[in-house]
C-alpha cells in the first residue's frame, strides 16, 4: 500500500479555485465598489437613482463590456469574470451589481451570440463604451409564463411595427438599446416570438412608469410602451421565430449571475455582522465572544460558501461548454435563499440598530427579496431541477 506522501495529486487546481488573474480582477472591482460606490449607496437608495458619474466610471473600468471582444473596445474576458464582478459589486450595492449583470450576462451576451456582423459592429462598440442595454421580455400577462406575450410585430415594408407594453424592465431608465421580444406570427405560438434591437429614439417607442420598489432601488425598473414602434428589419436578432430559443438560453445563463449577486449580498451582510459582533459589548465583553453569536456567524459563513461554490461551478461549466441548466437553477435557487436568510440573520446580530437605516444591513435585507423572484422564481427553479433529475 503506498505511503501517504505518495498519494496522487491533482494535475490542476479545482475549477472553483480562482487563478491569480481572477483574484486581481476581483480585488480591483471590490476596491472600486468600496471606494467609489460605497459612499453613495444610501443616498442612491433613498433617491431611487444610480449616479451617472458612477455609471460612467463602470464603463471606464471595463465593467460594462467584460465579454465584448477587444476589437469592439471590450475587455475580451469570459463569463466567469462577469460573475466575479457581479459578486464583488453586490457586497457593497446589489443595485450596482444588477446593472452590470444585465448589461453583461444578458444584453451583451445575446448580441455576441446571436448578432450578425453588422449588428455587432453597430452595437457592441457602443455597449462597451457608453450605452446601457435592457432585456425586455416580461409583460403584465407573462411572468413565469414568459412566452404568453401580447406584444406584436407586424411587417411593414423594410420595417416591423411593434405594439405592446413591457413591464419590470431592468436598466430601462438609463438604456439606449432594448432587446424587445414580440410575436411576429401569433398563429405559430411561441415559435413566432422574435427578438428586436430597439433604440430609444425609434419612432413610437417610449419609456413609461418607473417602479417604486422595496429593494435594489437605485437600479431602474420601468415600463416600456410601443405604439407602432418602427424597427428596421435589419434589427431582427437571429431570425424571425428564434426569440424563444434566444430568451431561454440567455436566462439560463443569467440565473448564474443572479446567484452571484445573492452571494455577494450575503457576503456583505455577513461582513457587517462579524464587524459589529467584534465591536458591540454586552456583559463586559464583545458579543462575538458568546457561543450563541459564534454559532450564528458560523452557520451564515458556511451557507455563503456553499452558495458561492454552486455559483462558481455553474459559471465554470458554462465557460467550458458543458451542460449547466440544472447547475444554474440550483445556484440561483440556493443562493437566493442564502442571500435573504443571511441578510435577515445579520439584522438580528445587529439587533436594534440593524433595524435602522443607520446601518447597511436593513438595505441588504430589502435588496435580497428580489433574488427569489426575478429571472425565474424559486418555484420555477425547483421545477427545472426536478425535471432534469427525473429525466
Amino acid at each position: 500500500m503506498p505511503a501517504a506522501t505518495e498519494t496522487t495529486h491533482l494535475t490542476a487546481p479545482p475549477l472553483t479555485v480562482l487563478s491569480e488573474e481572477e483574484k486581481m480582477f476581483q480585488a480591483t472591482v471590490r476596491r472600486f465598489a468600496r471606494e467609489r460606490i460605497s459612499p453613495h449607496v444610501r443616498a442612491m437608495d433613498e433617491a431611487g437613482v444610480f449616479r451617472k458619474d458612477l455609471l460612467h466610471e463602470m464603463f471606464e473600468l471595463g465593467l460594462m463590456g467584460i465579454e465584448i471582444g477587444e476589437e469592439f473596445g471590450g475587455q475580451g474576458g469570459n463569463f466567469f469574470q462577469a460573475v466575479l464582478a457581479v459578486e464583488a459589486l453586490a457586497e457593497v450595492d446589489p443595485s450596482a451589481a444588477v446593472i452590470v449583470d444585465v448589461q453583461n450576462t444578458i444584453a451583451n451576451n445575446v448580441i455576441i451570440r446571436w448578432g450578425n456582423d453588422d449588428q455587432k459592429r453597430r452595437y457592441l462598440t457602443k455597449l462597451a463604451r457608453d450605452m446601457v442595454a435592457s432585456f425586455a421580455l416580461s409583460e403584465a400577462g407573462s411572468g413565469s409564463d414568459a412566452f404568453a406575450l401580447a406584444t406584436r410585430a407586424t411587417k411593414s415594408g423594410d420595417h416591423y411595427l411593434l405594439t405592446g407594453r413591457k413591464l419590470w424592465i431592468t436598466n430601462a431608465a438609463e438604456a439606449g438599446l432594448y432587446l424587445v421580444f414580440a410575436n411576429a406570427n401569433p398563429e405559430a405560438g411561441h415559435r413566432g416570438i422574435t427578438c428586436f434591437l430597439v433604440e430609444r429614439g425609434f419612432p413610437g417607442f417610449q419609456v413609461g412608469k418607473k417602479e417604486d420598489k422595496l429593494g435594489i432601488r437605485a437600479s431602474s425598473t420601468c415600463e416600456l410602451i410601443m405604439d407602432d414602434c418602427r424597427v428596421p428589419a435589419a434589427n431582427i436578432l437571429g431570425e424571425i421565430g428564434k426569440g424563444y430559443k434566444i430568451a431561454i438560453e440567455t436566462l439560463n445563463e443569467g440565473r448564474i449571475a443572479i446567484g452571484s449577486q445573492m452571494v455577494g449580498l450575503a457576503q456583505g451582510a455577513l461582513g457587517h455582522a462579524i464587524s459589529y459582533a467584534k465591536q458591540r459589548h454586552q456583559f463586559g465583553k464583545p458579543i462575538a465572544d458568546f457561543q450563541g453569536v459564534q454559532f450564528e456567524l458560523a452557520e451564515m459563513a458556511t451557507d455563503v460558501e456553499a452558495a458561492r461554490l454552486l455559483v462558481y461551478n455553474a459559471a465554470r461549466m458554462r465557460d467550458a461548454g458543458l451542460p449547466f441548466v440544472t447547475e444554474a437553477a440550483m445556484a440561483k435557487y440556493f443562493a437566493s435563499q442564502v442571500g435573504e436568510n443571511t441578510a435577515s440573520r445579520a439584522v438580528e446580530v445587529l439587533a436594534g440598530v440593524g433595524f435602522t437605516k443607520d446601518y447597511p444591513v436593513e438595505k441588504l435585507y430589502r435588496d435580497a427579496k428580489i433574488g427569489r423572484i426575478y429571472e425565474g422564481t424559486s418555484n420555477m427553479q425547483k421545477l427545472t431541477i426536478a425535471k432534469q433529475i427525473l429525466t
